[in-house]
């Protein structure tokens, strides 16, 4: 809800590589007269990292509500030399997104990015077994991805603030730049009505 902001802290080994912090607002802007949250997520290299390899990458989604569903996204990526800004624009009612590099049509749910983050956080867990596999669509730059998360399971993690009991979840990542093509990712989740992403 509106007040919620979260702060991480990215560590290459004992060093602080970068800074990450997201936060939920009141959106001024109302989308077919129905009122929006307003979710912007920024991150930046820290340190001797910003020197070597200078990010300043900001994200914005607006979502209805109750359904979570973006009406407009929007991201301005500075990452070194390399440069991306992009505006997005959801119709779900005639299931097109309209965004730079023009039109796509889609079927289902599909979100952006950020809120497809809140969305997933939302989700009732109570049901779910070990080995459970969940898909979410979302859109990113040239066109629609589906992303598939795996349930593992429950485990306790510690980390600054305390010990929490979470749930484990291991999302599909994409091999390139950053991930080796055999690169796992697990995420952390307090297994609480809060849902904050405590560890990844």
């Amino acid at each position: 809800k509106p007040g919620e902001k979260l702060s991480y802290k990215m560590k290459y080994g004992f060093f602080t590589a970068a800074e990450a912090n997201i936060r939920v607002e009141e959106s001024p802007i109302k989308f077919g007269g129905q009122p929006a949250y307003h979710i912007i997520a920024e991150g930046k290299t820290a340190g001797t990292f910003d020197v070597f390899y200078k990010v300043r990458n900001r994200y914005e989604s607006y979502v209805d509500k109750t359904t979570l569903l973006p009406y407009f996204y929007a991201e301005n990526r500075r990452e070194s030399s390399y440069r991306h800004t992009d505006k997005v624009t959801f119709d779900h009612e005639k299931k097109i997104i309209t965004a730079a590099k023009g039109t796509f049509p889609f079927t289902g749910k599909v979100f952006d990015f950020v809120s497809a983050s809140y969305f997933m956080r939302c989700i009732d867990v109570s049901k779910l077994h070990n080995g459970q596999k969940l898909d979410v669509q979302y859109f990113l730059e040239d066109g629609i991805h589906t992303m598939n998360i795996t349930y593992v399971g429950k485990e306790k993690v510690s980390c600054s603030m305390g010990t929490f009991n979470c749930l484990k979840f291991s999302p599909t990542i994409i091999p390139g730049r950053i991930f080796r093509k055999d690169s796992k990712l697990y995420l952390w989740i307090t297994d609480d009505n809060n849902r904050i992403p405590v560890k990844a």
